[in-house]
Parts: C-alpha cells; sequence; structure tokens
C-alpha cells in the first residue's frame, strides 16, 4: 500500500555573498584592530593606540566582499562548478545548508530558482573583530533584497577566511547590541555559563521543544516566537497531514560543525550563535502490511525509493541572547534538511 507524496517546504531565499579575488583574499592579514569603518554605527577607536585584533576592518571589509561576490556567481550557477566555488569562501554549518541547497534546487519551480540566483548584498555592515587571540571575527548587516537583520561569522578554515555560520533574523527581532571596548569585541568562552545554560548548550535545550515539546531541557528557554514554533512542532505532529498514515518523530541530532561563536553584549549578556541538528521519522502505520510511503521530490533527490520508514536528517544554526539573571531567548533559526533516508 502505498500513500500521498507529502508537501516539501522549500529552504527559505539564502542570505547574499561575495569574492574578489584569492589574492584580494590573501591579503586579509591578522594584523590590525576594529577602527572605525565608514560605514554607520562602527565603533570609533580610542585615541591611544587599540589592541591588536584578529583582522583590520579594512581585511574584513574586503573578506565580506570577497564572500558577496563569489556566493552570487556560485548560487547563479550552481551545480558542481558553483559548489567549487562556493567553497572557497564558505565553510562550517552554513555551508552544509548550502550544498543542501543545490542538490535540492532542481526541484524548485523557475521562478525559485530565477529568485535564488538573483545577486544579494550586505549593506550597512558593522564589523565586530576579537582580539588577535581568537581565529574568526562577525559581521552585522542587512540583507538588501529582504531588509532581513543577519550575523554572519568569518573563521580561519585551510588558511583563509571563510563564513562559517549565518543568521537572518525579520524586521521584528531587533539584533542585540554587541559590545566593543577599544575598538575590540569581547569573545566569550562557549563552555561558560551564562544564567541558566552555556551557549553550548542551547542546541540541546532547543531541539527538546521539538522532541518533547519542552518537557526536559527546553525547560530553560524563555518563551518566544522560535520556542514557541518548535513547541508546536511537537504539539502539532499528529495533526499533520502525515500523520493519517504513519506516525512522526522527532529526535535531537548531532550538529556536522560543532563549534559555537559567542560575544559580550552591550547589558552584560552574551549573543551566541548555535549550531543545531535534529532528524524526523516517518513510519508507516501498517508497515508490516507492506505499507510504503512515497518520498516528496526534495527527499528523493537522496533516496526515491519508496519505503515505509523515512527518516530525515535536518543541519540548522539559530541565536540566542543569555542573560545572567534571565532564561536565554533564542531569537532566530534556520534549518535545512540535508539527507534522507
Amino acid at each position: 500500500m502505498t500513500s500521498p507524496s507529502r508537501p516539501v517546504h522549500h529552504p527559505p531565499r539564502r542570505r547574499p555573498t561575495t569574492l574578489l579575488s584569492l589574492s584580494v583574499l590573501a591579503a586579509a592579514a591578522l594584523s590590525g584592530c576594529s577602527a572605525d569603518t565608514n560605514e554607520p554605527g562602527n565603533d570609533r577607536a580610542a585615541a591611544r593606540p587599540a589592541p591588536k585584533g584578529v583582522v583590520t576592518v579594512d581585511a574584513a571589509r574586503a573578506t565580506v566582499d570577497a564572500f558577496e561576490k563569489a556566493n552570487n556567481e556560485a548560487n547563479r550557477i550552481r551545480g558542481a562548478e558553483g559548489e567549487e566555488l562556493l567553497g572557497t569562501v564558505e565553510a562550517g554549518q552554513v555551508h552544509e545548508q548550502s550544498q543542501a541547497d543545490y542538490e535540492q534546487s532542481k526541484t524548485w519551480s523557475k521562478a525559485e530558482q530565477k529568485g535564488y540566483g538573483t545577486p544579494l548584498f550586505y549593506t550597512a555592515r558593522k564589523y565586530y573583530i576579537p582580539h588577535a587571540d581568537q581565529s574568526w571575527f562577525a559581521v552585522t548587516a542587512t540583507v538588501s533584497e529582504t531588509k532581513s537583520q543577519g550575523l554572519m561569522i568569518f573563521d580561519k578554515v585551510g588558511g583563509r577566511f571563510k563564513m562559517v555560520a549565518a543568521v537572518y533574523a525579520d524586521k521584528k527581532t531587533a539584533m542585540p547590541e554587541i559590545a566593543v571596548n577599544r575598538g575590540l569585541a569581547t569573545a566569550v568562552d562557549p563552555s561558560k555559563r551564562v544564567g541558566t545554560l552555556a551557549p553550548n548548550q542551547l542546541a540541546d535545550a532547543f531541539e527538546d521543544l521539538a522532541e518533547t515539546g519542552g518537557k526536559k531541557a527546553g525547560q530553560q528557554l524563555a518563551p518566544t516566537e522560535a520556542t514557541k514554533e518548535f513547541t508546536t512542532r511537537y504539539t502539532d505532529r499528529n495533526k499533520a497531514k502525515e500523520a493519517s498514515f504513519a506516525t512522526v518523530k522527532h529526535f535531537d541530532g548531532k550538529p556536522a560543525h560543532p563549534q559555537v561563536y559567542a560575544l559580550r553584549l552591550a547589558d552584560g549578556g552574551v549573543l551566541a550563535l548555535f549550531p543545531s541538528a535534529y532528524t524526523i521519522e516517518y513510519l508507516h502505520k501498517r508497515f508490516m502490511n507492506g505499507g510504503r510511503i512515497i518520498p516528496g521530490p526534495a527527499e528523493a533527490v537522496y533516496n526515491a525509493e519508496q519505503r515505509p520508514l523515512i527518516t530525515d536528517e535536518y543541519q540548522g544554526q539559530a541565536l540566542a541572547a543569555l542573560t545572567p539573571t534571565n532564561k536565554p531567548q533564542v531569537l532566530t533559526h534556520r534549518y535545512t534538511m540535508v539527507n534522507s533516508r
């Protein structure tokens, strides 16, 4: 017995990017501090010599410019050539999602494919550069087309700065103010507890909302739009179309790239961009009698076979603000299906 194909939710329009030449990337030297740039809102360095940052603002700007150019071109051509180009400026958890976008893009409508290839740019950038003892820096910016606010992390991978993490918030979600002292941002140890949780404990708590409805670790998170949405995935799973012919279960997963990035906020709290992962399992209720599930278009990219059990793997990222006195607030998130078996 077969069941109807399930609808596929295409990934949202992805963020912008750039590539200059490899020589420009090589010029992104590891010297200098995060002095003021001509872009609005950046901190002006004090008159006294500032401590050394992991990069200069000029080098950070060149890196983001390079990412923009490469990402836009890679999104336009996609395929193996696009993946190779994007790999020169992107890595980590965000690259896991980009590769999945490219693989699944053939299942999208022509309008979606065209929209994905439209160039995007980061405007009103602010660069947050930690001390030179770190390997990464952060950028906040407005996405040119969607006007959403983004936080992007660039880390050293293979001797070159690449975007390794990125999250985007809608206009209703304000990006917390990151602290800047003498031109530099302050990197925070992700394993150090801030209030009820440490930044590296956020993923387990967030995933618990979809797995148990927040009965375990999820209780330690403050209610936000993001946590309500994840909790709804648990409470509404038996109302979903799939529930008419299959049992639906969520399980927490293992992020492909577990690095958590955290910065001190101006109010003394911590802003954490953390990776997350989960799986959804669909088991046909009549599998003992030969019941089979027809995979949706995106699932079929990885396994087109009709089968009694389908397990979809999702990789994602989320942003949270932590304070010493209140529960952490998950501000935004993005997940992409990266495999189906």
